[in-house]
């Protein structure tokens, strides 16, 4: 395929996003981590609010999803009217024609991230489709609905949206020229420290993007979704409805279009790949670990009261989780009770007074896009980019009206 044909596939897969920024806010109070993170940890969340209470942050503009069960539609109505506040009074400055080069700094390293917008429609969560922009685990489609509607009369978005891209050799990162500091500050929580600055020669960022070596041959895949799998089919979906109603000069033109991300190397140092446990709220963590039929020559750790036991599981790990996810279904039907996944073997094991945790191992990175290539999403809930308090922190925004 010709260089020319090349350009039509991929055209303005990715866009250059006009971003918004505050002022004048703390930084430190600004930026808050993604909604779905510590989602069993109502400590966290309460520390996270006493911090932000009455100042300006991206915490009264995100719905923590610990608290979706909590009068979600009134905490949705209060963050469309926060983010219209926020449009109306002066909290933000635009940053046009470039993208922001993301240095973070945790506990594995400094992460370097570009962020930009990508355009839905070279996107699909659809295991068979072959899109540009890919899925990466199975999406849960009953947790589609909450998210949908809380995007779907916001004025703005935040991304907690990691998209991987496979650059052996660095030569995206490689092209990009720095301009102006827009951010430098340490994160709440724990966060550890991040740095903004402007890109820019976004242009030519996106044709090194464009010649990556997935995005040559037959089977052309520009990204794949390592964090954020579910906000992005949720800004899928609300897409395929708002471009009903449009002409096709809007068609293209649309902010609602684009979605905000950060794009990371899947070879950078700093990214690890973590696994995701598994938590059952059970009174009879017992019968949990009694029913055990999984057969396998690794092995995991299931945890009780803090007492950890080791039980049989695959070494093929995404065909473990498979038959897991089968047995706490089973179980759940039989004996009752919930499910949650708990990103940190520390916050699973400070759990189990409450139930039984899994914890599981982690796959490895280099297998990560053979797999997607493959045809495979990988079991839901495979994998997470880093510990709970290393995922990406809301700091940046984009108008999607």
């Amino acid at each position: 395929m010709s260089s020319a044909e090349d350009k039509v596939i991929f055209k303005d897969t990715i866009r250059i996003p006009q971003i918004l920024l505050p002022v004048d806010a703390e930084m430190y109070v600004w930026a808050v981590n993604a909604c779905d993170q510590f989602t069993s940890d109502a400590d966290y969340w309460r520390g996270v609010e006493n911090l932000t209470s009455g100042k300006p942050s991206t915490y009264h503009i995100i719905f923590p999803e610990i608290y979706l069960k909590d009068e979600p539609q009134k905490r949705i109505l209060d963050i469309n009217s926060t983010m219209q506040r926020y449009l109306s009074g002066g909290i933000f400055k635009e940053v046009e024609g470039g993208f922001v080069l993301v240095e973070r700094k945790t506990a594995s390293g400094v992460r370097t991230g570009l962020v930009l917008a990508v355009d839905l429609e070279s996107y699909s969560f659809v295991q068979e489709d072959k899109a540009l922009i890919r899925s990466t685990e199975a999406t849960i489609l009953d947790r589609l609905p909450p998210r949908i509607e809380i995007r779907r009369n916001a004025p703005l978005e935040l991304p907690h949206i990691m998209l991987l891209y496979d650059d052996p050799d660095g030569s995206v990162l490689g092209c990009v020229r720095r301009g102006e500091v827009l951010y430098d500050f340490e994160l709440n929580m724990n966060g550890g420290h991040v740095k903004g600055t402007y890109v820019s020669n976004a242009e030519e960022v996106k044709s090194a993007f464009y010649s990556l070596p997935c995005c040559r041959g037959a089977d052309k895949m520009l990204f794949a979704v390592g964090d954020g799998n579910h906000s992005l089919a949720a800004a899928k979906k609300c897409w395929e409805e708002v471009k009903k109603g449009l002409d096709e000069e809007e068609l293209d033109s649309h902010p609602a279009r684009y979605a905000l991300c950060e794009a990371v190397n899947i070879y950078d140092n700093a990214l690890e790949f973590h696994p995701i446990h598994r938590f059952i709220k059970t009174a009879k963590p017992q019968k949990f670990a009694e029913g055990w039929k999984i057969e396998g020559d690794g092995s995991v750790a299931i945890v009780a009261d803090g007492e950890k036991m080791y039980k049989p599981f695959p070494e093929n790990i995404p065909a473990g989780i498979r038959m897991l996810d089968e047995y706490i279904s089973e179980f759940l039907k039989k004996y009752g009770g919930e499910v949650d996944y708990i990103h940190g073997e520390s916050e699973l094991i400070s759990l189990t007074a409450g139930g039984v945790g899994v914890i599981l191992p982690s796959i490895k990175k280099e297998d990560f896009f053979p797999l997607i290539l493959l045809g495979g999403n990988l079991p839901k809930k495979t994998f997470s980019l880093g510990e709970g308090n290393e995922k990406r922190y809301y700091i940046e925004a984009k108008r999607i009206k």
